[in-house]
């Protein structure tokens, strides 16, 4: 028992200690909108935890405009941040801002999005991206039974952001999997559009979304035609395709695949309306994010386990992946209610 209580009293001098020198360090932190939910959920991860590890938080959103964000980081550093932590609207819009980093010597980490053409990117700290895509396109080949099934499978694709580096990661996965069964003719795309170019959806925003889909929805399903499947790269962009299936399109509903478990989703995967969608718990990121930071500023080896696959132009990046998973109307309470992500009550 002594053992015991002399163990806490010493982790407890740990932390006191640690939360001594983070005392007066600064943070900032840049986010790119408050439009969509998960941006909201990683600001306020990430403030609470590095709060409650002892330093000072400067949070910005940047309302989706680059110029906002730009100024917002420029301001960040001249400020005297620390260490900056940047989630970027477009990955190759800040190298004036990195360069000003560089030169006053702010370690700078990478959130979610990599930073391009830039070597002032100290790390990455995001979700294993390719293997988003990878969960995406599985969950597909097994709700089909695509290695047995006859086929032929109908297929459209709502593909990310062009200026999100991670939209081709996405992408990229999803396809892996599924570029054999298109060109066994398992699975046909009616529209012909597979390539990312044609498929991308510029700001993820669900009303671009929306908007393509009606016109493929008018174009080549309006003889009643059934979609099997309907490959969206996120939760946004799956919303604009339900919305744009409720509004023209009577046939059977189809696999709709997304990412990021927002509420809309998670209710619209309740009702039948969206089949999955990759949950990637921003709590555990923005814990790794919080453990990065501390371990910068304490000159400590900072983990990462990958320094290979991220290059931006410039530099490969040392980069740390989580691992997604998937949530489903099977598994969804136990993932995000039980685990505190959620309460029942917002997914009413």
């Amino acid at each position: 028992m002594k053992k015991l209580i002399s163990l806490f009293l010493c982790l407890a001098m740990v932390l006191c200690a640690m939360s001594a020198l983070a005392e007066g360090q600064k943070v900032g932190v840049s986010m790119p909108t408050k439009d969509l939910q998960r941006w909201n959920q990683d600001g306020e991860n990430m403030e609470k935890q590095l709060v409650e590890a002892g330093y000072s938080v400067d949070l910005q959103f940047a309302s989706n405009d680059v110029q906002q964000q730009l100024n917002q980081v420029t301001n960040m550093i001249n400020n005297g941040v620390d260490v900056i932590v940047i989630a970027a609207i477009e990955g190759s819009s800040l190298g004036s801002a990195l360069d000003l980093a560089k030169e006053k010597g702010i370690p700078v980490i990478a959130y979610d999005r990599l930073l391009m053409e830039s070597d002032a990117v100290s790390y990455y700290a995001t979700f294993d991206n390719y293997m988003v895509g990878t969960v995406q396109g599985n969950y597909v080949k097994e709700a089909l039974d695509l290695d047995n099934a006859e086929g032929p499978f109908a297929l459209e694709i709502t593909a990310g952001d062009p200026g999100d580096n991670n939209a081709n990661y996405f992408y990229s996965g999803a396809l892996d999997v599924l570029k054999p069964y298109i060109e066994a003719g398992k699975l046909t795309v009616k529209s012909g559009q597979t390539e990312f170019t044609d498929v991308a959806t510029p700001t993820w925003k669900t009303e671009v979304a929306q908007n393509r889909a009606s016109s493929i929805l008018a174009s080549f399903y309006a003889d009643g035609s059934n979609i099997d499947v309907w490959l969206c790269s996120n939760d946004s962009t799956a919303l604009g395709v339900t919305n744009a299936l409720e509004d023209g399109y009577d046939g059977e509903w189809p696999i709709i695949t997304g990412q990021d478990c927002d509420i809309s989703n998670v209710k619209n995967m309740i009702a039948g309306k969206q089949s999955m969608s990759v949950f990637k718990d921003t709590r555990t990121l923005a814990a790794q994010v919080v453990k990065m930071v501390g371990q910068i500023l304490a000159g400590e080896t900072v983990d990462v386990n990958d320094t290979e696959t991220y290059d931006n132009g410039k530099i490969v990046v040392p980069s740390y992946l989580c691992e997604p998973v998937f949530a489903d109307v099977n598994n969804y309470a136990e993932l995000l209610v039980e685990s505190g992500y959620y309460t029942a009550d917002q997914l009413q």
